[in-house]
């Protein structure tokens, strides 16, 4: 097979999501090439309703949420912030993501985003109070840390129908807009 994640997540029909694509070569080359008339462009705004919609999608299915973040930054806050998408600015009814696994160098002490702790992360409705206890930051390099934790993943885990989440994301988006206008009472707008 091929050796690339994104050819990996094209087989498997996985959505990949950047959090800046503007801050980003990607960014610059796609404005180059708007210069001259080329209609690509990137829809950040489809992307953060996405991203809420897997996670909604998730949980109204009976399923859970979970954030897997190797790193830090701006990825790790896109991620998280599908919550209070979901919450705070639409409006509807959630709780949290049910898991939360970081692999980091960073350190809280720093006061950086990076470093920042799941505790942290409650009081900004991004994770289950609840289920705060079993989130998990492991205070190591992603080179380390990352080919260990697949290693075992592959050992110990039964391969699993792919969820193929791609092809899903327009019923997703319908599903969590739907929501959102029930709670404005159908109005597009406040």
């Amino acid at each position: 097979g091929r050796k690339s994640l994104l050819a990996a997540a094209f087989d498997y029909e996985v959505p990949v999501f950047t959090s800046s694509p503007g801050d980003s070569s990607i960014g610059m080359n796609v404005a180059a090439l708007s210069l001259d008339g080329n209609g690509l462009g990137l829809d950040v705004a489809k992307d953060v309703n996405e991203t809420a919609a897997i996670v909604l999608g998730a949980k109204r299915s009976g399923g859970k949420s979970a954030v897997f973040i190797v790193g830090g930054g701006s990825p790790k806050n896109f991620m998280l912030q599908t919550e209070p998408q979901i919450q705070e600015v639409l409006g509807i009814d959630e709780k949290g993501h049910d898991y939360f696994l970081q692999v980091t160098d960073a350190r809280p002490d720093t006061g950086g985003l990076s470093g920042a702790t799941p505790s942290e992360a409650v009081s900004w409705g991004k994770v289950d109070p609840d289920r705060l206890p079993d989130a998990v930051v492991c205070y190591v390099d992603a080179t380390v840390a990352l080919p260990l934790l697949t290693a075992y993943a592959i050992a110990n885990h039964a391969r699993r129908e792919p969820r193929r989440l791609y092809g899903r994301l327009p019923q997703l988006l319908e599903a969590l807009t739907g929501e959102y206008r029930a709670r404005k009472g159908g109005k597009l707008t406040d």
